[in-house]
């Protein structure tokens, strides 16, 4: 057979990590209790291995892997709405969550989800052959968006991805278009629900909400409506 690659991940527990992958799809094809306690689920072509250590401690985890996929889309539904089953809402801080859906600048379509031991999965659709960074928009909006995005979610500084959008909104020169507004106001309040400030998080998300779309605006910023939601819909338990 040809080669293939798993990732084995850590976890404090067994039972949380697999109740979890069992909620989005996936079955659990091994497990073992002695000497070590050991499991794999499977999803598709999709296989992920785990160990577990009692004294491993999940907020502190860097473990990472990608999936790709040729339906990132399809994918992304279906683990919400397994989440959503499971947990009665989409989780979307704290462990585990999920990430928003979105377009990279390095040529792939993907989302990031965090088990309960901390393991990162991205999981991404390539658009492009080119795996190079892009480079950064010229525009004001768009440009923000750009480095608040990495900062958020590549670099792990939220503190100063909220301080790139709350200085671009704060601007009387310019003005961002509903669908930048939008996107930028949806992060803004992802960020602040990550950094524990309900208020500012609550405000941004009913502000963006506000907004009057047209149809052609909602369908251009369809991920970030759909963000929206479970924003909001996390933010009222």
């Amino acid at each position: 057979m040809p080669e293939k690659t798993i990732p084995i991940l850590p976890c404090r527990a067994l039972q949380p990590v697999l109740d979890f992958y069992t909620a989005i799809g996936f079955e659990v094809t091994y497990q073992q209790r002695s000497p070590n306690p050991y499991a794999v689920v499977a999803r598709g072509g999709t296989e992920l291995q785990f160990f577990a250590m009692k004294h491993y401690e999940p907020t502190e985890s860097i473990s990472t892997c990608y999936v790709m996929t040729d339906d990132v889309d399809g994918l992304y539904e279906a683990f919400r709405a397994g989440l959503r089953t499971a947990y009665g809402r989409i989780p979307t801080r704290g462990l585990p969550r999920i990430g928003p859906l979105k377009d990279m600048s390095y040529g792939v379509r993907q989302f990031l989800m965090t088990d309960p031991g901390g393991n990162c999965v991205r999981v991404g659709q390539r658009t492009s052959e080119d795996r190079h960074h892009g480079p950064a928009p010229r525009e004001t909006f768009a440009r923000a968006l750009h480095h608040a995005s990495l900062l958020a979610d590549s670099k792990g500084d939220p503190e100063g991805a909220a301080k790139v959008i709350d200085r671009v909104l704060r601007l009387t020169d310019e003005t961002p278009t509903d669908v930048q507004l939008l996107q930028l106001l949806v992060l803004r309040g992802d960020i602040a629900g990550r950094l524990g400030d309900v208020e500012t998080a609550a405000t941004a998300l009913d502000r963006a909400a506000a907004l009057d779309l047209t149809d052609t605006e909602r369908d251009l910023a369809r991920d970030a409506l759909t963000r929206l939601g479970d924003l909001r819909a996390a933010h009222r338990t």
